[in-house]
């Protein structure tokens, strides 16, 4: 072999996978009065924080392994639920987040907006509902599944962080491709698109008011 074959053979970086788990405690048996201080301590992080928490996060913020804190993670959700509050705590956009219970949603916007109400137009609406359910989908293919034109709408739905472009479609001028946002599913509290009703179920879209 060369001397320039074994200088590019050094030169090639090496990829190692890092697992989620790296640095973390290896799952053992809690004692009770381990499972009540590190569940105080979940509900206590999540509380404060203003997204949505995957287990992995959660974990290495509690210095815990995976297993037990989805499982008290879990029994939080559970919890809430059970109580039937003002407050609920959900799994959304793969994460945990506390959010307003359904039933105070329209009281809580009145209150939190002081009266000013920044919401989408019908047209928006549309735009946001058929990318929701035709994702990943281009501006030419949305226009034509609405019969308008749309460029307006998508961009205020990229400013709102309701979606993102991802890729291009391979075809002649290579269209950009609109797909939802995390924020999109945290926004809407669902944990994942399977979440969102079948589109037969659908009698008439209404979309939450987005500040």
């Amino acid at each position: 072999m060369s001397s320039n074959e074994d200088q590019e053979q050094q030169n090639v970086p090496v990829v190692v996978a890092v697992s989620e788990d790296a640095g973390l405690p290896e799952y053992r048996e809690l004692t009770p009065e381990e499972m009540q201080r590190f569940r105080g301590l979940i509900e206590a992080v999540l509380f404060v924080t203003s997204e949505p928490l995957t287990v992995a996060v959660l974990a290495r913020k509690i210095n815990l392994d995976r297993v037990n804190a989805r499982i008290l993670a879990d029994s939080l959700v559970d919890d809430y639920a059970e109580r039937d509050g003002g407050v609920l705590l959900r799994e959304i956009g793969g994460g945990y987040q506390f959010v307003t219970s359904d039933r105070y949603s329209t009281q809580m916007r009145e209150i939190t907006t002081d009266g000013k109400r920044d919401k989408l137009t019908r047209s928006v609406m549309e735009t946001l509902a058929i990318i929701s359910y035709k994702q990943p989908i281009t501006l030419p293919e949305i226009e034509d599944i609405r019969g308008a034109q749309s460029r307006p709408h998508i961009a205020t739905l990229l400013s709102k962080r309701l979606i993102k472009p991802q890729g291009t479609r391979p075809v002649p001028g290579r269209p950009t491709l609109y797909v939802t946002t995390k924020n999109f599913l945290a926004h809407f509290a669902l944990n994942s698109l399977s979440d969102l009703p079948a589109l037969e179920e659908v009698k008439e879209l209404k979309f939450d008011e987005i500040e």
